[in-house]
Order: C-alpha cells, then sequence, then structure tokens
C-alpha cells in the first residue's frame, strides 16, 4: 500500500479519512479472487469474530467456521463453559448445520421461544427416537394458540434427504418442491442436521475453517491472570490459537505471558497478544514470540477509554503502522475495532492487516448469544456491551468481595448497555459474511488485484475531506 502523497502517510488517519484509488483489472471475475489471508495458516476469510461475551458463543463460533471464519470464545467465559461449548463445535459437521428441535409435547409458545436461535428460521419435531415428524416455520405457528401442543397442530408432508446428496441436488430438490429447509437424515432416518437452499449456493464459494484433525476450529482469549488455570486444559482439547487479551497489551505482565506460553508448549500453537497501537508496542510483544498482535485502543462502538483517558490513536494509521513493523518481523496484525461496513475492512486490509476483529455487527445476528428482545414498534434487537464496562465488571468478578467489587467498577470504561437492531436481510451471521465478502473481492477487482498480498501492494490511499466521505454513504433514510 501507498498513499498518493507521501505527506499523508505522517497524519493519523481514521477509516473515514481515507478511500482507495481505481486501477486497471485484465482478471475476468470476481469470484475468481483469492480472499486467503496474506500469512495464512488456518482461515480461508480474512475476518474473526472479536472474543465479547454478547457475541462469540457456541452459535457464532460453529456458524462461522463453517465458512471460513473464526471466533475467538472470551476470556470471562469459564473452563467448564469453555470446554462444553469447544466439544459441541468440534462435534459439529462441517457441511450442515445444526437444527432446532422439539417434540410433540412442545407448545408453540415452547417452538416460537427458540426459533429465533438460528436463521434456518424452523424448528423440527422429533420423536424419542430421533426421527424426524414435522418442520414448523413461524408462519405454520404465530396465529395459534401459544399453548397448543405442536403433536396436535396438522402437518404438511416433511421432505427429507440423506447425508449423501449434492448441494446442487438438495438445491434443485428445494426448488422443486418451495422449500427454503431440508432435514438430513441417517440411514436410520434420524435427524441428523439441516441444510438451507442458500447454503447449497454458499458451499461452492467458502471453505471451512478446520483444525489438524479436520473438526470445526475456534481460538480462545485468556487474560494474563487466567493464563495459569485455563491455557493447559484447552490445549488438551485441542485448541491451538490463543489470544492473550488485556487493554492495555504493552506492559510487563503482558510479555512476559507470552514468553511463558512459548516455554511451556513450544511452538505449535499460535498466539495473538495485544492490544497496541504503536510500532514499539508491536515490535515488544512479537520478540517476545507472538505471531500477531491485535491493533487498536478506543475505536469500538462500546468503547469510552479514549473520552475517559485520551488515550488511543486513529484506528487506520494504528493499523498502517504496527503492520509495518510486524512485516518486518514476518508476522501479522490483527486490526481489531472500528469496522462498521465492508468498506472498513478493506481499508483495514489495504493498511496490512492480516485479519480484521468484528464485534458490533456480529453482536445483532441471530446466532449471538443474547436474547431477541423487541421494541415499541416491534422491531428485533439485541443488547450489546463493552468488556471494561460495569456489567461486564460485575460478571467476571462474582467471587470478590462486594468491596473488592466496588473499587474494580471504579475504573469502568465502556458502555453496559446498547440496542443493537437485527436488520432485514442481516438477520444471520451468514448475511454478514457474504456482505464483507462480496465488498471485498469487488473491492480487490477496482484495485487490480487477484489475491490479498496483491491487493495489498497495488492498494493507493488518498485522504478525503467528510464531505468526500459523506458523498460515498446513502443518502435516503436508512430504517433501524
Amino acid at each position: 500500500m501507498k498513499f498518493n502523497n507521501s505527506i499523508y502517510e505522517h497524519e493519523e488517519l481514521t477509516y473515514e479519512d481515507v478511500f482507495l484509488f481505481q486501477n486497471y483489472f485484465d482478471g475476468k471475475s470476481r469470484l475468481e479472487m483469492d480472499v486467503t489471508p496474506t500469512v495464512s495458516f488456518w482461515t480461508h476469510i480474512p475476518i474473526v469474530a472479536a472474543n465479547m461475551n454478547a457475541v462469540s458463543w457456541k452459535r457464532l463460533a460453529e456458524t462461522l467456521a463453517r465458512y471460513g471464519w473464526l471466533a475467538v470464545l472470551p476470556q470471562d467465559m469459564d473452563l467448564e463453559t469453555l470446554k462444553k461449548i469447544i466439544t459441541f463445535i468440534k462435534t459439529a459437521d462441517i457441511h450442515y448445520d445444526t437444527p432446532i428441535t422439539v417434540k410433540a409435547d412442545n407448545t408453540i409458545r415452547d417452538a416460537l421461544g427458540i426459533i429465533n436461535k438460528r436463521s434456518h428460521n424452523c424448528v423440527i419435531m422429533i420423536d424419542d427416537e430421533g426421527k424426524a415428524i414435522a418442520i414448523f416455520k413461524p408462519q405454520d405457528l404465530e396465529q395459534l394458540d401459544q399453548f397448543s401442543l405442536l403433536g396436535n397442530i396438522a402437518k404438511r408432508p416433511l421432505i427429507t434427504w440423506k447425508i449423501w446428496i449434492s448441494d446442487e441436488e438438495a438445491f434443485d430438490l428445494m426448488d422443486e418442491k418451495w422449500i427454503s429447509s431440508l432435514p438430513i437424515v441417517d440411514d436410520q432416518w434420524i435427524l441428523k442436521w439441516i441444510l438451507t437452499k442458500k447454503n447449497t449456493v454458499r458451499w461452492w464459494l467458502y471453505k471451512p475453517t478446520l483444525d489438524a484433525q479436520g473438526r470445526l476450529d475456534v481460538a480462545v482469549a485468556v487474560g494474563v491472570n487466567s493464563f495459569d488455570e485455563k491455557v493447559a486444559p484447552l490445549y488438551e482439547l485441542g485448541i491451538r490459537t490463543f489470544v492473550i487479551d488485556t487493554a492495555h497489551g504493552y506492559q510487563k505482565s503482558m510479555i512476559e505471558t507470552v514468553k511463558k506460553f512459548r516455554q511451556q508448549f513450544g511452538n505449535e500453537a499460535t498466539v495473538i497478544a495485544g492490544n497496541v497501537i504503536t510500532a514499539e508496542a508491536t515490535r515488544a510483544l512479537l520478540e517476545a514470540w507472538a505471531n500477531g498482535v491485535k491493533v487498536g485502543i478506543g475505536p469500538w462502538a462500546m468503547c469510552t477509554t479514549r473520552m475517559k483517558t485520551w488515550v488511543g490513536r486513529p484506528q487506520f494509521t494504528a493499523v498502517y503502522k504496527c503492520a509495518q513493523e510486524a512485516k518486518k518481523l514476518w508476522w501479522f496484525v490483527w486490526a481489531d475495532g472500528g469496522v462498521k461496513s465492508p468498506r472498513d475492512m478493506i481499508l483495514a486490509l489495504a493498511a496490512w492487516a492480516n485479519h480484521v476483529m468484528r464485534w458490533t455487527m456480529f453482536a445483532g445476528v441471530l446466532e449471538s448469544v443474547g436474547d431477541i428482545k423487541y421494541d415499541q414498534d416491534g422491531l428485533m434487537y439485541k443488547e450489546n456491551y463493552g468488556m471494561a464496562s460495569r456489567k461486564a465488571v460485575v460478571g467476571r468478578n462474582q467471587k470478590v468481595s462486594k468491596f473488592d467489587l466496588a473499587k474494580k467498577q471504579m475504573f469502568r470504561e465502556w458502555i453496559s448497555s446498547s440496542k443493537i437492531y437485527i436488520r432485514p436481510w442481516m438477520e444471520s451471521v451468514w448475511d454478514v459474511v457474504d456482505e464483507f465478502m462480496t465488498g471485498l473481492r469487488s473491492a480487490m477487482t477496482y484495485v487490480g488485484a487477484d489475491n490479498l498480498q496483491e491487493f495489498t501492494d497495488k492498494a493507493i490511499v488518498w485522504v478525503q475531506t467528510i464531505a468526500g466521505f459523506t458523498e460515498g454513504t446513502p443518502h435516503g433514510k436508512i430504517r433501524k
């Protein structure tokens, strides 16, 4: 990447301040773009889900791994919960989605309470042996008495198929039968998985993120203080990507923790450490033997750190300066925060970030951990909160005395609650994957690149006014 005018290389810039210039493209199709990260050893797409309590749990991590992304489970999660979630993810199918099941003695209220846990938008009724009996979508249930038993509802003929069906065959079958979801059963007709019509199309474009044993992969964040308790048992479970995370990553305890990790576990695992915003801090963590650093202080939607401490840096420049230093040592950075749309991700990648962390947008999808709520207009939303907020501080310190908890709460720096609306056509993490990856592929054609290495090499960054940024955004009213 280079600036059109070298003087801007010494400015402090955020994503809204810059744009990419058009270049000649001699390729044929956006579908042929290689979006594998430049320093790639486990993911097929350059985005990870942030280790936030309101985001990365079981459903989101499982779904993202199927499409080449990676989720980082939060450091606040207790060890037993981590073990259960990791075991679930690593035993899930790498191709088909997990169905939501009910029994005949469940009520309509029961079904509607869980139907939006996943975005295939249906529940499947099974018998005591696990055989599929019926499938229900919201429109089948919403006008009926909520305490009616599902077993008493008139059922349409159920269409299922065996595990060996191809994506194209499944698409054609669902198209012919006018259905959007296909239950997948084994030879004994036991329900195993579910496949949606849209996902049959996605599968030719995405590859799953797998561990060395061919299972869906997931990463885990640990704090400096929880290192001794968590890392060894998680390593035994097959975790090989660890994020050692603290708000101020350029400190003695972080550097010593990274060194301790290498002394105890060697070089097989990938270690990401952070957060930092300078070249000096980046070098310190990489020389301690981290593989990558997490870049960002204060760009997140829930964060008040800059307003409270005035420490931070505009995110585009932070990523650019840290990535330049990481490249000298043959390692990489993750751009953590400030990504509100595909354009921000694209600019972070142009600045040589190897991966981009997403948070707030993932908090507002059906697969995220939060419960769905409704505002006064009947619009669905989920609540989001920061990792240094009062809510998070209370959650991670339940075993300390009330006096010690009160002391810790004095240093909160994030917002405790924010409404993140589930937007039409962006309800699922699948939709977010599509939105960001199609944007990236198109950007690569504009820049004239076939892969991300070529993209970062060819990208020319120009600086714009706020009017220039506004001109490039939708001008009409946007529904919440």
